[in-house]
Parts: C-alpha cells; sequence; structure tokens
C-alpha cells in the first residue's frame, strides 16, 4: 500500500491520505470578500485528489492583509461568500476544507505580485501597517506601529471572531500562520521584535503572543477539529530565527495540544540567503518530529509522487503539502495515486476519465448506457 495514500486521523477528522494542498494566496479578494475567480479556485483544487484543501490565508483584520486584494474574514459580507463556495464544494466534494487566518503585520499594505509586490504608501492607497516594533521589512520603507496592549488585545480578539465564523462555516480545520515573515512570526523573530516588554527580549517572551493567539483560538473553535500552525523553521538569516527555537515553540504548542506543524521557512528578511532545491525544507519536518514526535507537514518543491511517497514512507514527515505543483496539474493527486497504486475519490462525472489500466483509481465505480 502506498504511504502517501493511506489515511491519517488528526483529533476527530480522519483523512483518507496524506496529501494537502497548501494555502495560496490569490490576491483577488474585494476588501477581505471571496469572489468568482475564489469559486472557481476552490471547487477546481477540492477535485485535486488530495485530501484536505487549505484556503489562502485569509485575514483576521483588513489591515492584515498582505494586499488590497487578499482574501478575509472579518466582515459578515466575507463569510457570506464563503459560505456560498463551501456549499457548492461540499456537493461534490469530500475533501476537508481547512482555513489559514493569517495577518501580515508589517508586511501588509503591499502590492499584488503582478504589480509589482512592494510597499503600498498611504498617499498611494496603503494604509499604516502594524508590528511588534516600529522597524520596516526593508530600508526606505516607512515604518510600522509597534503594537501596544490595545492593539494585541484587538487582534488576539480578531482571531477569535474569525475562528467562530470559520467554526459557523463549517471549515474542518485551522492553521495558523506564523511563518513567512507576518505577524505571528515577527513575533518570534529576533529580527523583526526588539520589543523590551513581557513580548520581546528572551525565546520565552517572544513565544508569548503566539501562543495566546492559539489559545484563543483553541478555546472557541470546535474541540473535535484540528488546529494546526505554519511555522518559518529558519529566517535563513544569521542571528534570526533557527531550528532550534523553531523545535522550542513547537514543545510549547504540543504541550497546548496543537495538531500538526507545517514546516516551511523564510520570509522574515530580504537578507535570507535560501539555497533552492526539490524538498529543501523537507529536513526542517523531519527534526521537528524527530525532536517533537508532532505530526508534520512536508513542503517546499515537490513535484514528483515518488518524492512525495518518500518523504512519508520513511517517517520525515506525516503529510506533504503542494502549492504551485497544484497549480499546474490541478489532478496531481489522481495522477500520483495512478503512479504509487492509491486511491482517490472522483466525482461520477469524471468517473470514465481513469485509464484502462487503472480500473480501481476511483474505487468501486459503475457505469452503464443503453
Amino acid at each position: 500500500m502506498s504511504a502517501l495514500f493511506s489515511p491519517i486521523k488528526l483529533r476527530g477528522l480522519t483523512l483518507k491520505n496524506r496529501l494537502v494542498v497548501s494555502p495560496m494566496c490569490q490576491y483577488s479578494a474585494d476588501d477581505g470578500v471571496a469572489t468568482d475567480w475564489h469559486f472557481t479556485h476552490i471547487n477546481n483544487l477540492a477535485l485535486s485528489g488530495a485530501a484536505m484543501f487549505c484556503i489562502e490565508a485569509t485575514h483576521v483584520e483588513a489591515i492584515g492583509r498582505i494586499t488590497p486584494g487578499c482574501l478575509g474574514l472579518y466582515s459578515d459580507a466575507a463569510e457570506a461568500a464563503l459560505k456560498q463556495i463551501l456549499t457548492s464544494v461540499r456537493k461534490h466534494s469530500s475533501t476537508a476544507i481547512a482555513m489559514q487566518l493569517a495577518h501580515a503585520g508589517r508586511k501588509a499594505s503591499s502590492a499584488r505580485p503582478w504589480d509589482g509586490g512592494q510597499l503600498i504608501p498611504e498617499s498611494a492607497g496603503g494604509w499604516q501597517t502594524v508590528a511588534p516594533s516600529a522597524l520596516p521589512h526593508k530600508d526606505g520603507e516607512a515604518a510600522p506601529l509597534a503594537l501596544d496592549a490595545a492593539g494585541l488585545k484587538r487582534i488576539r480578539d480578531a482571531f477569535v471572531d474569525c475562528a467562530k465564523r470559520a467554526a459557523r462555516l463549517g471549515i474542518d480545520a485551522i492553521e495558523l500562520h506564523g511563518a513567512h515573515g507576518y505577524l505571528l512570526h515577527q513575533f518570534l523573530s529576533p529580527i523583526s521584535n526588539k520589543r523590551t516588554d513581557e513580548y520581546g527580549g528572551s525565546l520565552e517572551n517572544r513565544m508569548r503572543f503566539p501562543l495566546e493567539v492559539y489559545d484563543a483560538v483553541r478555546a472557541v473553535f470546535p474541540h473535535d477539529k484540528p488546529v494546526g500552525m505554519r511555522v518559518s523553521s529558519t529566517d535563513w538569516v544569521e542571528g534570526g530565527w533557527d531550528l532550534a527555537q523553531t523545535i522550542e515553540f513547537s514543545n510549547a504548542l504540543k504541550a497546548r495540544g496543537v495538531d500538526w506543524i507545517d514546516a516551511s521557512s523564510g520570509g522574515v528578511s530580504p537578507l535570507q540567503k535560501i539555497t533552492l532545491g526539490p524538498g529543501y525544507q523537507v529536513q526542517f519536518a523531519e527534526a521537528i518530529k524527530r525532536e517533537t514526535g508532532l505530526p508534520t507537514i512536508a513542503v517546499g518543491l515537490i513535484t514528483e509522487g515518488k518524492h512525495a511517497e518518500e518523504i512519508v514512507a520513511s517517517g520525515k514527515a506525516d503529510m506533504v503539502a503542494l502549492a504551485r505543483g497544484m497549480l499546474y496539474d490541478p489532478r496531481w493527486g489522481w495522477h500520483a495515486a495512478a503512479e504509487l497504486g492509491g486511491e482517490v475519490e472522483a466525482p461520477p462525472q469524471y468517473w470514465r476519465s481513469q485509464p484502462s489500466t487503472q480500473k480501481a483509481l476511483f474505487g468501486k465505480t459503475t457505469f452503464g448506457a443503453r
């Protein structure tokens, strides 16, 4: 049996395989509200063969959006739009639907990537950003405002409100975005956190706000549904956040009942130096799993079915998540299952598509005509 296409249980959620569609920003929302593009995108990838699809970084307040086109869940309109999309998805797919809750902090107010991706000044339609400390992400940029006690409470409460909305929508799992230089990662990293209060300085202090957010979300999301955390395992900058600190953070989350660690890296500094290659971040998922015993998700330039199979079969990670590979091949899960001898679900409208040599690819199927 294929390890990649074997089941895994996360609290009360049983996934039929170990394949996840990573959250991928689409930069196509209207004041945080999902649009027709999201309807097409989510419905399409809910049929990929992956057992879980994670909705893109969904921001908990308007000023927390990475770009003006980023998705949010901070309004009734945003909740209603996602409800319509999820109703459609549920008609045709049994894929678990997760949501990544996020706040961009000082990396907010950015132009969409295809518009250059740089900071939008307030004079050009951008907004004042916030962060642990009044340090810009890049030299020459306007500085964010350092969050005070009221700001920290507002953001914690915003995460809670969005978790409640996600629960009302029937979301199956939540992933908190603690990676890629966004707000929770900004608190963790000594590069971006220069605070002198109880939220800065020592590792214990820098972990405090992300752990408070986790605790607050876990308290209001249904107990039988899992909550995981995406982390940047290293900043790839000397003197920054690193794997040893990530393991300490993961252990603190484990004590609080976290259900998985999604092990990515980088994003907090333009000075990062990363050597890219297939599976270049798998080492982090493997180390976190080994040192903490937590389920981990491996990510990063994993494009081949056999590579994903080896990662899971060898115990380096419990799940594998793909992003760009899924965009390029929206039926990646089908093709990997055919290659590895696995089985995936497909809607009956598509049953006739299975190759003549793969009659068990979609499980037990029937099709008659006269």
